[in-house]
């Protein structure tokens, strides 16, 4: 046996253990490399159904599919070591009925090897999250704005503008905290509601555009990278990358045109 000891990954209980403590660390991640890269910082990555807009050109999240979900996640999983890995369910693979959710849960736990699965909607998907956990898959919710809804939202609207909403907002983290969540992701909320709903719940609160009071934060890393021509007002570049890949792929394409590339170091003499 090695006399190094093994590398534990994170659990849904230890997650969980953070709601009051020390902030949760979060991001994205759709493959091996960068998985690997921030397994050293999260406490867990999410495989989101963002993947659909970031990486394969979609309008929005609804056209991803199950497969994909599964394909990128069994990636995610390959790269990382300590992070809890959480699996988006893609738009139209659960809403149905609870028995339909926990079938393509299953196929995504067993398939990827993940800890855990995350679904949008409040307390209309109680009914839903608390038949998955009852059966041993561990569900993380997502309330506020639900990118998979933005058709009906009318877009991607900031929510809890108008502060008669909050009631149906605060209804839906208890909701989904009562049916057995083991944290929920609050986005596109105003800080004040997120952090209302923060102190309301037993479960984590995990910020995407709500409040630097929740229990922990998530971003797209690709947005945080500055890989976008666009972000939103929420997110915070911590790297401009974009701007740099574009000129080291110009500087190269110069050298291949004039026969700087390969030099003498990278042939075999």
């Amino acid at each position: 046996m090695s006399a190094q000891s093994k590398i534990r990954r994170n659990t849904v209980p230890q997650i969980a253990a953070h709601k009051g403590n020390t902030p949760i660390v979060s991001l994205t991640s759709y493959h091996a490399h960068t998985a690997a890269i921030v397994d050293k910082y999260a406490d867990f990555i999410l495989v989101g159904d963002s993947l659909g807009m970031v990486m394969h050109g979609m309008e929005s999240t609804v056209g991803v599919s199950l497969d994909l979900m599964i394909m990128h996640g069994k990636a995610v999983v390959r790269g990382t070591k300590k992070a809890l890995i959480v699996v988006d369910m893609p738009f139209g693979t659960y809403e149905e009925s609870p028995a339909m959710a926990f079938r393509n849960a299953a196929r995504i736990m067993k398939e990827t090897g993940c800890g855990a699965v995350k679904l949008e909607g409040g307390a209309r998907m109680g009914e839903t999250i608390r038949f998955l956990t009852e059966r041993g898959i561990p569900v993380m919710a997502h309330i506020g704005l639900t990118p998979q809804s933005s058709h009906v939202m009318g877009g991607f609207k900031t929510q809890g503008r108008n502060e008669d909403t909050w009631p149906l907002h605060e209804a839906d983290a208890k909701a989904v905290a009562e049916a057995g969540a083991f944290a929920v992701v609050l986005e596109g909320m105003v800080e004040p509601l997120a952090a209302k709903i923060t102190k309301q719940i037993e479960i984590p609160t995990i910020g995407i555009g709500a409040s630097a009071n929740c229990d922990g934060q998530i971003l797209v890393l690709e947005d945080m990278l500055g890989l976008n021509e666009w972000t939103p007002k929420f997110v915070k570049t911590y790297c401009n990358l974009g701007p740099a890949i574009e000129q080291a792929v110009s500087e190269y394409a110069e050298d291949v045109k004039n026969r700087r590339f390969p030099g003498p170091d990278q042939v075999y003499k």
